[in-house]
């Protein structure tokens, strides 16, 4: 008679439980995806405080502003063109080389306007440079979360 009365309790504590979803088989966690997007908010958002608050002229903010966008974009494009190769999808040479070079270039464009920035003091140009990283990282690991999950459902 106890088993019985244990069973009972079980199934109890088992429907009290929240609801699991299921996750599909590749698809990444939600906490996964969220620590990528909030890294993505986080990285772009202070990097723009950054620049709003900076005392340099509005030409230069357009060139530390201009720089971020190149660098969002070209990490993403190039992580999609490495993933395409590795999947067997067709990624033509000059657009595999041309994400490469726009990848190098926007690092570049970044570590020369930092290192030739005399009006920027060494703590904010540190401060640029990792929410910068920290951009960069997070729009790969977003648009990676957001193809994974998208070729986990077209699997069912």
């Amino acid at each position: 008679m106890s088993n019985d009365n244990e069973v009972l309790l079980d199934n109890g504590k088992q429907n009290d439980s929240k609801i699991r979803v299921e996750r599909k088989e590749g698809e990444p966690t939600p906490a996964f995806k969220g620590a990528s997007w909030a890294a993505l908010l986080v990285g772009v958002t202070a990097y723009l405080i950054g620049l709003y608050n900076a005392t340099m002229q509005l030409n230069e903010k357009g060139y530390y502003f201009a720089v971020l966008v190149f660098g969002l974009y070209s990490a993403v494009s190039l992580q999609k063109a490495v993933r395409d190769k590795d999947e067997g999808i067709p990624v033509t040479n000059i657009y595999y080389g041309i994400s490469w070079f726009a990848l190098i270039i926007s690092i570049s464009l970044m570590v020369i306007g930092l290192y030739n920035a005399g009006s920027i003091v060494l703590s904010e140009k540190g401060f640029y440079g990792m929410a910068f990283v920290l951009s960069l990282f997070a729009a790969i690991t977003v648009q990676k979360n957001i193809r994974d999950t998208q070729r986990a459902r077209e699997r069912d």
